[in-house]
């Protein structure tokens, strides 16, 4: 149980590797309905400009909170979420190994007190994910409910 009067602003709540692999990106295909050539096909996303296939905007946003449910340990918690995506997280081939047995992509991801509402017992954590050094995500801010 987090007691809120020990949190401070600038505080940090953890870091975690979530790695994405082309296999990752079929089921969440297949959850989320989402089937957009982009997330799969690498010929047509090269042909509109991608870098390659990319992960799902909401899969890079989903992965990246599971940090601040892990450490409100209450997915309940989190009464507001947002971020602006920023660029594309590209993810490789596998080059004929099988998908399912590589790590693929790894976004980084690293959460801290943003702010601190004393009224209201909320935490604004503030994460900043990236891949390869790269933001992926910008103002992604969770707030938890204490």
């Amino acid at each position: 149980m987090i007691d809120f009067d020990t949190l401070e602003k600038g505080q940090q709540i953890g870091s975690t590797t979530v790695f994405v692999n082309r296999a990752d990106l079929v089921r969440y295909a297949g959850a989320s309905g989402d089937f957009n050539p982009i997330h799969w096909n690498e010929r047509f996303a090269t042909e509109v400009g991608l870098p390659g296939v990319i992960a799902h905007g909401m899969f890079t946003m989903g992965a990246a909170v599971q940090l601040v449910t892990d450490w409100a340990q209450d997915p309940g918690a989190i009464v507001d979420y947002q971020t602006r995506f920023t660029k594309p997280v590209p993810v490789a081939d596998p080059a004929g190994t099988n998908p399912s047995e590589t790590r693929g992509t790894a976004i980084e991801v690293v959460g801290t007190i943003g702010a601190l509402d004393t009224e209201a017992r909320t935490a604004r954590v503030d994460l900043v994910v990236s891949v390869e050094g790269t933001k992926v995500l910008v103002k992604a801010q969770a707030v938890v409910q204490l």
